[in-house]
């Protein structure tokens, strides 16, 4: 996949479960707009309660931001703009073509975008986003790596994924996952707004039907 010169290369697999692995995703100039915003939202009273954003209460207790609930303006967010790569660079094409549950993706016209960040102790049971057609999910996190854990698991597919730093994975929202505990063992490291343990960014994509047709 290429856009504007530059290349993304795509690791796609059917089995066991359709899903799209992407590497050094974002370049280093996106990357620096990112971290931009994630250092911003490491600072007290900036992530919220999963009661407060939206996700499964009890089964997490990570802290995120619905980051469409904030800006109005998609422009005034660095990673809101950052993230439409997902949908220009040509991925969704190639992942609609791994199977027919994804045949649509490149229809999707409704996205929303979570920020969220894993501490240490910090973790997400498995579920599924049901109401969600389809997943991406994008790794960042400070060097050298500093935590344990934090690999997304798919428990009904005995599967895991390490969640390398500016990696990218793509698959169904039927899928159940969840996120094993972070761990920060080194004291020098453990304050929470010192932000070394592990973000994601994610995005929940659609397709919903237009009125009238």
């Amino acid at each position: 996949m290429n856009k504007e010169n530059e290349v993304i290369e795509a690791n796609a697999f059917v089995d066991p479960f359709p899903h799209i692995i992407v590497n050094s995703f974002y370049n280093s100039e996106e990357l620096k707009l990112i971290w931009e915003e994630l250092n911003y939202y490491t600072k007290p009273d900036k992530l919220l309660e999963a009661k407060n954003f939206g996700g499964v209460v009890g089964k997490t207790n990570s802290h995120a931001l619905i980051l469409d609930d904030i800006y109005s303006n998609r422009n005034i967010s660095n990673i809101l703009q950052v993230n439409r790569k997902l949908f220009t660079c040509g991925v969704i094409n190639e992942f609609r073509k791994l199977h027919p549950c994804c045949s649509f993706a490149n229809l999707c016209n409704t996205d929303t975008t979570k920020v969220r960040y894993y501490h240490d102790g910090d973790y997400y049971e498995p579920h599924a986003d049901i109401s969600i057609h389809f997943l991406s999910f994008s790794y960042f996190y400070k060097e050298p790596k500093k935590f344990d854990g934090g690999d997304l698991i798919f428990p009904d597919y005995d599967y895991s994924y390490d969640c390398k730093n500016n990696s990218m994975i793509i698959f169904p929202g039927w899928v159940q996952h969840g996120v094993k505990e972070v761990s920060l063992e080194d004291p020098d490291y453990s304050d929470y707004y010192d932000g070394w343990g592990r973000y994601a960014i994610t995005n929940f994509f659609s397709y919903r039907k237009t009125e009238g047709i």
